[in-house]
């Protein structure tokens, strides 16, 4: 009888191993990552799925803390403002969920999906959105990541307020931003559409600037002398001269150019809207 392969030997011993991992003898989580590691260097797991492994395991060790956009970069919408003023916000923030507030901003009172905005459209003279808002998670900072990823699949629910322990708001968390933990970065179909076009005119005189945009790419088209020495995209530049992560709707003029950031999240700025300005 012929002897097996070595690589079925290494193989099988392989999932030996695992299988006593698995079985609840593992002494700790570093051996288990050790041998879904190996796995990996084995040819038996992808860079991307052990990535995710790797994701899921560390998803346990956070809490909402440790993800949320805070209270200062939220998005929200004041529960009278017009419906013009609404659709501006939504077009210009490219979100697709915003926590509606009362008088008070600790007053969450509804999430408004940008989708039910159609409705509007729908019944003439409609100027009020408080009908459109769908009811609103609040949670505090603790709260275990993977235990809020189950609340969000029970619930159907995608955003979440984040309360402090004083009940006031500290900011919100997406089901989206709890993913991330586990597969990485997640760009919407919007972004990858953007992608290759960095610089777009408008008829308004305005240009639509990806952050990702090389400064000597921008210089080149706008015959401006911005440093390359020091950052090699606008939206590094400009992050650094706002002195922290901008959010939608924020302004900065520099060197003859006013830039207006309309895209972005907690973690990065994704474009401006840039006009150059009269001398």
């Amino acid at each position: 009888m012929s002897e097996e392969p070595p690589s079925s030997n290494a193989q099988r011993s392989w999932f030996g191993r695992l299988t006593h991992a698995l079985s609840g003898e593992v002494s700790s989580r570093e051996e288990l990552i050790e041998e879904l590691r190996l796995a990996q260097a084995n040819g038996l797991l992808s860079n991307d799925t052990l990535s995710m492994i790797e994701g899921a395991i560390k998803v346990t060790d956070l809490t909402v803390g440790d993800i949320m956009v805070p209270r200062s970069e939220m998005v929200s919408i004041a529960a009278d403002s017009s419906f013009e003023s609404v659709l501006d916000l939504v077009i210009e923030s490219g979100h697709s969920r915003f926590p509606v507030h009362g008088a008070d901003r600790d007053e969450i009172i509804g999430i408004l999906l940008a989708k039910d905005l159609l409705r509007c459209f729908a019944e003439k003279g409609a100027n009020d959105i408080r009908p459109l808002l769908r009811p609103v998670a609040l949670i505090p900072e603790a709260k275990r990541l993977n235990i809020l990823l189950k609340e969000f699949r029970l619930s159907h629910h995608h955003m979440a307020i984040v309360v402090d322990e004083y009940g006031g708001v500290g900011g919100l968390v997406t089901i989206e931003d709890v993913l991330e933990q586990i597969v990485g970065d997640i760009d919407d179909e919007h972004d990858e559409e953007e992608t290759p076009n960095l610089i777009q005119p408008q008829t308004d005189g305005r240009f639509l600037v990806n952050a990702m945009t090389s400064i000597d790419h921008f210089n080149d088209r706008f015959e401006s002398r911005f440093p390359v020495e020091d950052y090699d995209t606008i939206g590094a530049m400009l992050t650094a001269e706002f002195g922290h992560v901008p959010q939608p709707g924020e302004e900065i003029k520099l060197a003859g150019f006013l830039f207006r950031v309309t895209k972005g999240d907690s973690r990065r700025v994704q474009q401006f809207a840039v006009r150059i300005q009269e001398a």
